[in-house]
């Protein structure tokens, strides 16, 4: 396996980029998050990679940290889940977005994931709590605190995009009131 690439980032393509390794030109199926993260072309990058083989394919995938790459192979392992999707999910959330998500249960999270749905959603969540243990504490705590403040701007009748803008500014480590307090005021403005 192609566990990491080094080399100089010599195009970029509508699914990835190429990177030129020893004159060896490596086609790379990345986020888009992962191309604006990456410099500009002729510069050296560096990707850590996971190969699938498929019957008709051989596709290397690229991820900007080993912690990317390794939560694309938790993805990769719930029923359901193929490549596909795990890099819309890796595209659409954080790793940390994605972690406090599945360790609060917030479903309406996983939603933002292109293709998923509620049905997917729900079906991601359970199969992969077990999975991602790494979370620490803190995290859980202030994963169920984000959930309940968004459900109360939920209840207060605001929109999933203008939820998603307003927990971007908060302070996951406050408790819940002043958490809210600042989502408000994020959405007030």
């Amino acid at each position: 396996m192609i566990g990491r690439l080094r080399g100089t980032l010599a195009g970029l393509r509508a699914i990835g980029v190429v990177l030129d390794v020893g004159g060896v030109g490596y086609e790379v199926v990345v986020t888009p998050r992962t191309v604006a993260d990456l410099p500009g072309l002729g510069e050296e990058v560096v990707l850590h990679t996971h190969l699938v083989v498929r019957e008709d394919a051989m596709l290397l995938h690229g991820f900007g940290t080993e912690s990317e790459r390794d939560l694309f192979r938790i993805l990769l392992s719930a029923s359901g889940i193929g490549p596909k999707v795990a890099m819309a999910t890796l595209g659409a959330l954080q790793s940390d977005e994605l972690r406090r998500a599945i360790a609060a249960e917030d479903v309406d999270t996983l939603t933002l994931v292109p293709g998923s749905g509620q049905r997917g959603a729900q079906k991601m969540e359970p199969e992969l709590k077990p999975k991602l243990t790494t979370v620490e504490a803190d995290s859980v705590v202030g994963a169920s605190t984000v959930a309940q403040v968004r459900e109360a701007l939920e209840g207060l009748g605001y929109q999933a995009a203008e939820i998603r803008e307003a927990m971007a500014d908060i302070e996951t480590g406050a408790p819940v009131g002043e958490q809210l307090r600042q989502a408000l005021r994020s959405l007030g403005r």
